[in-house]
């Protein structure tokens, strides 16, 4: 992966939310009104004085909370696929494990072009600064005018810039997650709170409590709750997961970045 093609990649990432979360609630507006909120739902046909004949109906009476937490679902669910896709990316073709094992083979049998061509061939974030290290480690190779400490330097660096542009693009978007993974949870309790005001309101009645309003305010907050903490739940699961494969990718380019220099070293060595 080129520097350029790193940096379309990152401009992508960086616009994605930008688009995806306005669209994200507007569809949790549409869910809400046209379909939670459709005549069908209600007692006579009325949305906001009937009585909800569905789990539907007891759903979008829950207000404004209701869209929100549709929207952050739809969100977790949208960027569950967005981390999944560029991770998948990002890991290339095959095994990374059997790739790393298959570059340091090559290059202490001193194959640079092959471990070359192999990362042409994987094509994942991993193969990407390996061949950032070996094109530098074949330039300073022949290079008279630098020393020995000075060639494995410059390789290190290699090897560093490269991995610097390739892990904010791995890393990118989780932090979306994480913040849905607490953001569900408050969401969710807001609409908790306000059923249970509502159901409070009904028992506050003078004369017999109003049954109707009573249960559909419980109703309303175990529904809100019950939204909330799965949206939580799975934004959390996502966030560990993903996080889980960055740092397996994160570390077999640091696995193949010390075997470039180590045997850059040991070849070189006074």
């Amino acid at each position: 992966m080129s520097k350029q093609q790193a940096q379309t990649g990152s401009n992508f990432s960086s616009l994605f939310p930008y688009i995806a979360i306005p669209l994200a609630l507007l569809t949790g507006v549409l869910l809400y009104v046209f379909v939670l909120g459709s005549p069908a739902n209600f007692e006579e046909g009325d949305p906001v004085k009937g009585h909800p004949l569905n789990v539907l109906g007891t759903i979008h009476k829950g207000g404004f909370i209701v869209p929100l937490l549709i929207t952050t679902n739809l969100i977790v669910f949208i960027f569950f696929f967005e981390r999944l896709i560029s991770l998948t990316k990002a890991r290339g073709k095959g095994n990374t494990e059997k790739f790393v094992r298959n570059i340091r083979s090559l290059i202490k049998n001193s194959q640079l072009d092959n471990a070359i061509n192999e990362c042409d061939k994987q094509k994942g974030s991993v193969a990407a600064v390996v061949k950032a290290g070996l094109l530098k480690y074949k330039a300073v190779e022949g290079d008279s005018n630098m020393d020995h400490e000075s060639k494995v330097a410059a390789i290190k660096q290699e090897l560093e810039e490269a991995t610097s542009l390739e892990l904010p693009m791995l890393s990118k978007n989780n932090v979306i997650l994480s913040t849905m993974a607490s953001l569900g949870v408050l969401v969710g309790l807001l609409g908790t709170v306000r059923g249970m005001i509502t159901s409070f309101e009904a028992m506050a009645q003078a004369g017999a409590p109003d049954a109707t309003a009573l249960s559909l305010g419980i109703s309303e907050a175990l529904i809100n709750t019950f939204l909330g903490i799965l949206a939580s739940a799975v934004a959390i699961i996502c966030f560990n997961f993903f996080s889980t494969r960055i740092d397996n990718l994160t570390y077999a380019m640091d696995e193949a970045g010390f075997s470039i220099t180590q045997t850059f070293e040991s070849k070189h060595a006074k």
